[in-house]
This record gives structure tokens, C-alpha cells and sequence, in this order.
């Protein structure tokens, strides 16, 4: 289950229908989510009829696969939806969450399509929006994206939901400032009950800050996330990012450990792996790889996938460009996001393929987003295509960034000597 972005912010618009009842006490001991299935589970032993029970149900059980990165959930909020048709067919807000289960599942055309029935069922729906936001992004749709986006916010003006997505599209635009403000006005708006919710917010205020060269103000923001919600596995997996880039390896390997018993995925293990290896803990990646190869295999035919980081592994650290090409090719069938044009990119380049590879990096690029390691391949691609110059200037960019793909660019840069750049 891929990091974050595609489960954005849709459920807090859409659960406060099914608030607590009035005068009872919420527990404390419990999460956000398992609040509301406890709730849900209450509406129904007192009506097995109320379908509206059941969809609250399967939101909630949506909300705990969130907060756990278990996708176990998602079968359960299915089970319960199913039951809410048999009560009640189609109804629309049981037609609403199947949308949310297939974006959780990344099976993004048929959201899309789904998307788009119930958007013509109900024009003025916020959240159908939402919803078509989501699935455009992670297939490339841009240009929908945004506009799906701005109808959110001009059916309602500022709600949170919108602001989580279009603060997304921001990022993906090329500006980060204006995707920090939007998410920052998102935390503002976070009820104070709701604290896997502004844990989630806080998570991505961090990565924003990463990205911007920022590590210390993301410290700041991924430990609130943590004391808002102990062993978050997105604020875990971002704080590990802090301590790479700060090269405080043994921390970084603690916390990607912590995260993959909280969240034990393909792709958490990828990290994880590639953390040993950055600690010189060469066996001990090389065996972290290697059950991450053999779980990302098995899932590699699913939508819900770790094929990007299948991609780069193969290609960075295997070292088998065939194979990493043979699974790009496959995911590039699903989607046209940035990210899988830049792992189908690298790939290409790696088989030798770089006037192929400078076009799907430059597509990318074309959407204008500042990912330094986005931009770093698109530099070493330029170089091999045979364009020295355009290389520099992307390699340039990265190096003066203050991320982590700063030192990789100016190792890159140093091999361009001054004669290849001469006018």
C-alpha cells in the first residue's frame, strides 16, 4: 500500500455524519478509527437494518487501514459495504465509499470510471470530486486533477479536503511553498479529536519540508506527529528520512524497523534495506533485499503494488536493467504519474535506451515538479543522451538543494569536464 497520497484527507468530510451519540463518552484508549467502528457496530446490533450503519462501518474500517497500513481492512469495509446494498441498493453513499475502497486499493481506472457515474448521480457532491481528484493524479490526468480540485473548493470553499489535495497538486506543480501554506491551513482546520488525522497532515508538512532542503523544521513537525500518534508508520518512515539525510544511519534502520513490524510492506522493507545498506550493514541488506524481491514479486501483478520500488531495486542495487525495464513496462500500462515515468525512465536509460528515456523524463518534468531525485535522473540521462549541457544545469540544481540526492549530483557533475560544456 503506496505512501500517502493517494489515500488523501476524504474521510473527515464524510465520517462526522456519524458522530458520536449524544452523552456518550469516547474512549480514550482507542484510535480515531476504531472509535467509529465501535460506534458503527453499536447503530447496527441496535438496527441490522440501517444500511447508513453499515457504510459508517466500512468508512471507519477504511479510516483503521489507514491508520495501520493494514490492508486486512479494506476486505472487512467490503464485507460491510456488501451488507449495506443488501439492505439498500446502490445506495449513494454506500456507492461513495466503494469509490474510497477501490482508491485505497489502487485500482485507479476503475475509480475513475465509478467516479465519474457518481458525479453524474449527484453534480454538487464535494467529495465525488475528491474522489476524481485522487484517480487522475495517480494516473497522470493532471490537467482533470486540477480541475476536479478547484470544483471542490468552489462548491465549499476551504474545506479540508480540498486543501489536502490541491496542497498535492502544488507539490506536483513545482511549488512547494504554496503546498506547505495549503496544508498547514488543513491543520488549522483538523478537529482536536481527530488526531490520526492531523498526524497524517503533520506527516506530509514534514515531507514538504524534507523536499525543501528543510530538516530541521521537519524534525519538528514528524515528532508532533509521533506524540499525536505514537508509531505512525508515514511519520516514521518521514522521520527516517530526517536521520539519512543527517546520516545517522543506526536511527534511521531503528525507525524503518519500527515501521515495518507496524506496517510490514514490500516497499517499507525496500527502505529499510536500503538504509542497512547505507550503514555498511552489507549482509544484513543483502537478506532485507532479498525477502523484499520475493514479496514485491508476489504482488507485483496486483494494482496495490510495490513495482516502483521493484524498478529501482533491480536497477540500483541488483543491477539487472532487464528486469527493472520488464517491470516498468508493466506498471506504465497502469499508470502516468510522474514517479512511474521517472522509474520507467531510469530503466530505459539503464538498458541503453536514453532518447527514450530523456522523453518520458522530460514528460515528467514537464508537470513541474521539483523532486531532487527526479531531477538528478533526468541530468545523468541528459549526460548520456549526449547533452552535457542540460545535464549540468539539472545536476546543478541538485547538488545546491541541501537534500539527500545533493552528494550522487555533485559526483555526477564532477565527471562533466569544462570542455564538454563549451559553447
Amino acid at each position: 500500500m503506496k505512501k500517502l497520497r493517494a489515500l488523501l484527507l476524504i474521510v473527515l468530510a464524510v465520517s462526522t455524519v456519524f458522530a458520536e451519540t449524544p452523552g456518550s463518552a469516547p474512549d480514550t484508549k482507542l484510535s480515531p478509527a476504531e472509535r467509529s467502528i465501535a460506534q458503527a457496530n453499536r447503530l447496527i446490533d441496535k438496527n441490522p437494518k440501517n444500511f447508513e450503519a453499515y457504510n459508517a462501518l466500512a468508512l471507519a474500517l477504511s479510516r483503521r487501514a489507514r491508520e495501520t497500513s493494514d490492508v486486512h481492512y479494506y476486505a472487512l469495509a467490503e464485507e460491510a459495504l456488501k451488507k449495506s446494498f443488501a439492505v439498500e441498493p446502490d445506495n449513494f453513499d454506500g456507492a461513495r465509499i466503494h469509490v474510497w475502497l477501490l482508491l485505497g486499493k489502487h485500482e485507479f481506472a476503475t475509480a475513475l470510471d465509478e467516479g465519474k457515474k457518481l458525479s453524474k448521480r449527484m453534480p454538487d457532491d464535494v467529495m465525488t470530486y475528491g474522489f476524481l481528484t485522487d484517480a487522475n493524479v495517480e494516473l497522470g490526468n493532471y490537467d482533470d486533477a486540477e480541475k476536479a480540485a478547484q470544483m471542490m473548493l468552489d462548491l465549499r470553499p476551504g474545506n479540508l479536503p480540498a486543501l489536502t489535495r490541491a496542497a498535492y497538486l502544488r507539490e506536483l506543480f513545482g511549488d512547494a511553498e504554496g503546498a506547505l501554506e495549503l496544508m498547514n491551513m488543513a491543520l488549522e482546520s483538523t478537529p482536536p479529536s481527530e488526531v490520526e488525522d492531523a498526524a497524517w497532515i503533520l506527516s506530509q508538512i514534514g515531507h514538504l519540508q524534507i523536499a525543501m532542503g528543510k530538516p530541521v523544521e521537519a524534525e519538528q513537525s514528524l515528532q508532533k506527529a509521533l506524540t499525536l500518534f505514537p508509531g505512525y508508520h508515514y511519520g516514521l518512515g518521514n522521520l527516517a528520512k530526517v536521520r539519512i539525510w543527517e546520516k545517522r544511519y543506526d536511527e534511521a534502520i531503528a525507525l524503518l524497523e519500527q515501521r515495518c513490524q507496524a506496517a510490514p510492506h514490500a516497499e517499507n522493507l525496500f527502505d529499510l534495506a536500503g538504509a542497512l545498506q547505507l550503514a555498511g550493514r552489507t549482509e544484513d541488506a543483502q537478506r532485507a533485499f532479498a525477502e523484499f524481491e520475493k514479496k514485491s514479486l508476489m504482488e507485483s501483478n496486483r494494482a496495490d503494488n510495490s513495482n516502483r520500488e521493484l524498478i529501482f531495486y533491480y536497477a540500483d542495487y541488483a543491477h539487472e536493467p532487464v528486469k527493472a525495464l520488464e517491470v516498468a513496462t508493466r506498471e506504465l500500462s497502469r499508470r502516468h504519474d510522474v514517479y512511474t515515468l521517472d522509474a520507467y525512465a531510469w530503466a530505459l536509460h539503464l538498458n541503453g535506451q536514453d532518447r527514450e528515456a530523456r522523453r518520458q523524463i522530460e514528460a515528467a518534468l514537464a508537470v513541474g515538479v521539483h523532486d531532487t531525485k527526479l531531477i538528478r535522473h533526468a541530468g545523468e540521462i541528459a549526460l548520456a543522451a549526449g547533452d552535457p549541457v542540460a545535464a549540468k544545469v539539472y545536476l546543478h540544481r541538485v547538488a545546491e538543494s541541501n537534500t539527500a540526492d545533493s552528494e550522487p549530483a555533485k559526483i555526477v557533475l564532477a565527471r562533466i569536464s569544462p570542455a564538454e560544456v563549451q559553447p
